[in-house]
């Protein structure tokens, strides 16, 4: 009788309206029990309601996720909110895109989060993921059409249908093919004798990254094990970001000392981003920051063009970028040199875009970077690329042992030409969009309505640049120079000491950012100085601006 009870219950769940006194949710909640073919989201649904938790139905099904910085990306589970076969379906209805000459491409990864997550990216016919007006315009055509064509959940479509062609192989010779044209020394690394760990943390990287070295010429780097082949559980590692440091590159530093191996080369899962550690003759190990790969990347990549080019090759034609809240030190760099240096908006989407219109026009750009150790070696992708940039970071070091120089050592050399640019990056965990929200209008409205602080304790400010609102008082007209962002919020602050300091909540997780830089000039040595009074800025940039104890912040806990 309870299981005749079950069966008339399932059934009354499908074909019966719902009356939960919310007329949008009884229209979801039908939309998802008839499309939805997964039986295990389908129950959670089901379940939910069955004992009446009408919230978590309506927090569920009544939103849908939008574009951040890098796609949609959410937890998996059941509901129009989350990833999961039904929506990455209507979201559907990635190299490859421009070497194919395709319309689109889509790649589905959750890249460094946490093993929960999942990820959507959107790549245009540019090569480079999709930005604004195109974001909008794909959402509404998914608005439009979200109940799954016929076919859709047909797990044999993909074997029989006369569309499919498997272009991996091919891909992958022509991506190594290209990437000869940033290799610069391959007979010097065929005779290194430098050892290098690398580890893939249980993503895609490692297969590439064998290959890659190859192409170079060198030996193939020591995988670490235990993290070499993909796992989506991420079994070794709390948190699969390099980013993360020295907390999370236990193993591949372990093995590399193990090994007697100097250098460790650490790819995300989805192989886009990359992490360097290099020992130091203390024994310690020294993880670089972003920052810090981008100030040896972009005089390596500079360095390596002035000597490979021809004599009347045009400086001003070269181009290299960074996103507005990464290092200066590229800017540094380009104002000695003579070439181009451009800001874009934070994300990569941003810097493949204006690269494609940079090549279009003729310039050529050697490097773009983001300070969360995203790198761009070349323009062969679009995108950030942990394998290239694993492969030249390794040439860069061969070359640098055969003038017993440390990368390290070279770091200085390049602030000591160019200008010490001393960085900090860290976030605060907030959960509430209105208390992120009351922050920044707070900075908004500082001492009176529509009135920007001039003061952040006892630093004066020099000017602030508002993107979500499209204000800069560094520009005659007070407009912002970069495209407005309203969807997300972000503030920079200038500072009279040199510092240039941003305020920014993620797109993609529950953060909000700073990103605080001492920008020194060659003359400035002084390293504890400018160290200490950026201590003393962000410390003041925390309490004045975020005060995280009255606000209910939670403090990063890696």
């Amino acid at each position: 009788m309870a299981e005749n009870a079950e069966g008339d219950l399932n059934s009354n769940l499908l074909h019966t309206p719902y009356h939960t006194g919310d007329p949008q949710l009884d229209t979801a909640i039908g939309q998802w029990l008839r499309w939805d073919k997964n039986p295990k989201t389908k129950e959670q649904i089901e379940n939910l309601l069955r004992n009446g938790m009408n919230k978590e139905l309506r927090d569920r099904l009544c939103c849908r996720m939008t574009f951040g910085t890098a796609g949609l990306r959410s937890a998996m589970g059941a509901g129009f909110c989350y990833i999961n076969d039904l929506t990455v379906i209507q979201s559907t209805q990635p190299y490859a895109v421009q070497e194919l000459k395709a319309v689109a491409g889509v790649m589905i990864t959750a890249s460094h989060n946490r093993k929960e997550d999942n990820g959507y990216k959107v790549y245009w016919e540019t090569g480079a993921q999709i930005t604004s007006p195109h974001d909008k315009e794909i959402l509404k055509c998914i608005e439009e059409c979200v109940e799954p064509w016929n076919g859709s959940w047909n797990d044999n479509l993909v074997d029989t249908s006369p569309l499919k062609r498997d272009p991996l192989q091919d891909i992958c010779r022509r991506y190594m093919e290209d990437l000869k044209k940033i290799c610069f020394h391959r007979e010097l690394n065929s005779k290194t004798t430098l050892k290098f760990v690398h580890t893939s943390f249980h993503g895609v990287g490692h297969d590439y990254v064998q290959l890659a070295f190859q192409v170079f010429g060198f030996k193939p780097p020591i995988p670490v094990p235990e993290q070499k082949d993909p796992d989506p559980d991420f079994s070794t590692v709390k948190c699969p970001n390099p980013e993360e440091g020295e907390s999370v590159l236990e193993l591949s530093l372990r093995l590399a000392e193990k090994e007697n191996a100097r250098v460790v080369l650490a790819t995300d899962p989805d192989a886009d981003r990359l992490a360097v550690a290099e020992l130091q003759e203390n024994g310690h190990w020294k993880v670089f920051t972003g920052n810090e790969l981008a100030a040896l990347f972009g005089w390596w990549m500079f360095d390596c063009w002035k000597k490979n080019t021809s004599r009347n090759a045009d400086v001003k034609n070269v181009y290299m970028l960074a996103t507005t809240v990464s290092s200066k030190i590229l800017k540094a760099i380009a104002l000695k040199e003579g070439f181009h240096f451009e800001e874009t908006l934070p994300g990569f989407k941003w810097i493949g875009s204006r690269i494609k219109d940079l090549l279009e026009n003729g310039k050529e750009v050697l490097f773009a970077f983001e300070e969360s150790i995203g790198f761009l070696c070349g323009t062969s992708v679009l995108d950030k690329d942990g394998v290239s940039a694993a492969v030249v970071a390794a040439e860069m070091a061969a070359y640098l042992e055969t003038m017993t120089i440390t990368l390290k050592q070279q770091l200085i050399k390049v602030y000591e030409k160019y200008g010490y640019h001393i960085s900090k990056t860290s976030y605060f965990l907030c959960y509430d969009p209105s208390t992120i929200k009351s922050i920044f209008e707070r900075l908004r409205n500082f001492d009176s309505p529509k009135e920007y602080p001039k003061f952040c304790g006892t630093f004066a400010i020099l000017h602030i640049r508002d993107v979500t609102t499209g204000y800069d008082s560094s520009q005659p007209n007070k407009k912002s120079v970069l495209p407005v962002s309203k969807n997300s919020q972000m503030i920079t602050f200038t500072f009279q000491n040199g510092c240039v300091a941003t305020l920014r909540t993620s797109g993609t997780e529950p953060k909000i950012k700073y990103y605080a830089e001492m920008c020194a000039s060659p003359e400035q040595s002084d390293t504890a100085f400018l160290e200490e009074e950026l201590r003393k800025l962000i410390e003041a940039l925390i309490e004045n601006f975020l005060e995280p104890s009255k606000n209910g912040l939670i403090w990063r806990s890696v």
